[in-house]
């Protein structure tokens, strides 16, 4: 195959070039709540949303990265390595021209609807209906609709709880000095299982599931407290010694867990059709059973970083401001809700939204106030472009394989 270098040299182009499409599109998924309840600042906030997707992309992307790389199209197209190389470029680049298209115009589409419709696509050009993994592909589909209704509930149920026991007490203060270890320790405790149960760094360690869940307790629980200590010892000398005050504390460490959620599932959506293409060049065939390389990993999660540095801050204030005003107990709720949904749904390999996720914790938290705390305008205008996706990028997928097919035989 005589296109084969040149093809990877491209595909690894625009694949960098789809990761920075992601962190400039999508930061607002990790930084918005934090931002727009003035928890950091935007500076810091690029920081930690460009260390926690380059952590989760590396250390957890592989799951999700296999399914989009040989869950979605049928392995007699995959098998077929000139097919294979030109239909996951295709794919890329069809992706790549959309959420671009989107970042220009501001428009806060979702870049997993963009690939995986993009791959779709991709098997429908090459071998027809038939060559796409219909069941895969519907309980993709599904996640997208079940993960923001639970991330909703979870917002929900986490807000409710901060309100009960810490916000409606007449010594807020002191309740949520109490209770920060909890919180701490959550979100500690999920990230720790992430890393451990099932996954390289637990196979590494040699720890059983067991072992995982212990150790993982363990070390959520020490955190919790060494934080509460950190945060007692922050706000003596601080003006903001009340319950938003603590909150605001938590919700720092609370952004880089959705950025490590937002690492561990969206760097698929660069990697993923990266390392069909990087599979086919080096050993000529799909390799069905190998793992996606380490280095594609990361190369997908410091694309995003790039991406969240230089081009981040557009898309902060419809998720963080427009939607429903958020201060740092709520923001809090709506991290964690927004984090533990994508990082579940990257456990189970399944490429989902984390604009999904993120809006789903933000309703959540805006309905616990009531339904008019909400704005259902801008959801459902979300919602319009998230449809828009998956037709737009199937079709322009199709047309750019077609072009490429005829011109490189």
């Amino acid at each position: 195959m005589s296109a084969e270098l040149p093809v990877l040299i491209s595909g690894f182009i625009v694949g960098f070039y789809m990761a920075w499409n992601i962190g400039a599109n999508d930061a607002a998924n990790s930084m918005a709540s934090a931002v727009g309840a003035k928890a950091v600042t935007l500076r810091q906030a690029i920081l930690i949303a460009g260390m926690g997707n380059i952590i989760g992309a590396t250390f957890i992307g592989a799951h999700v990265t296999d399914t989009i790389r040989k869950g979605i199209v049928s392995p007699d197209i995959l098998g077929d390595p000139h097919l294979a190389i030109l239909g996951a470029f295709a794919a890329l680049f069809s992706a790549v021209l959309w959420v671009a298209f989107a970042t220009w115009k501001s428009l806060p589409v979702s870049t997993t609807h963009s690939i995986v419709g993009a791959m779709a696509g991709f098997g429908i050009a090459a071998g027809g209906f038939q060559a796409v993994q219909w069941g895969g592909f519907a309980v993709i589909v599904l996640g997208w609709v079940i993960f923001p209704v639970f991330s909703l509930v979870i917002g929900f149920l986490i807000f409710k709880l901060i309100v009960r026991l810490i916000l409606s007490r007449a010594e807020s203060f002191r309740a949520a000095l109490k209770l920060s270890p909890f919180f701490i320790g959550m979100a500690v405790f999920v990230c720790l299982m992430s890393f451990l149960l099932n996954d390289s760094l637990g196979k590494a360690a040699h720890l059983s599931n067991f072992m995982a869940l212990f150790t993982s307790l363990i070390i959520s629980a020490g955190l919790g407290f060494a934080g509460r200590h950190a945060i007692i010892r922050l706000t003596k000398s601080s003006p903001d010694n009340d319950a938003d005050g603590v909150f605001r504390r938590i919700q720092i460490g609370a952004s880089f867990y959705v950025a490590l959620a937002q690492g561990a599932n969206d760097a698929a959506n660069a990697a993923g059709p990266l390392a069909v293409i990087y599979f086919l060049f080096k050993t000529g065939t799909f390799c069905t059973a190998a793992p996606a390389p380490v280095f594609l990993l990361l190369f997908g999660g410091i694309g995003i970083a790039c991406g969240i540095a230089m081009g981040g801050a557009r898309g902060i204030q419809t998720v963080g401001e427009k939607i429903t005003t958020l201060r740092n107990a709520r923001g809090v709720a709506v991290d964690f809700s927004a984090a533990t949904t994508v990082l579940v749904a990257s456990k189970l390999g399944l490429p989902v939204s984390t604009a999904h996720a993120a809006i789903g914790g933000v309703m959540g938290v805006g309905l616990a106030r009531g339904f008019e705390a909400v704005n259902f305008r801008i959801v459902f205008q979300m919602m319009l472009y998230w449809a828009l996706t998956l037709p737009v990028t199937a079709l322009t997928c199709m047309a750019i394989f077609k072009i490429l097919a005829f011109f490189i035989n």
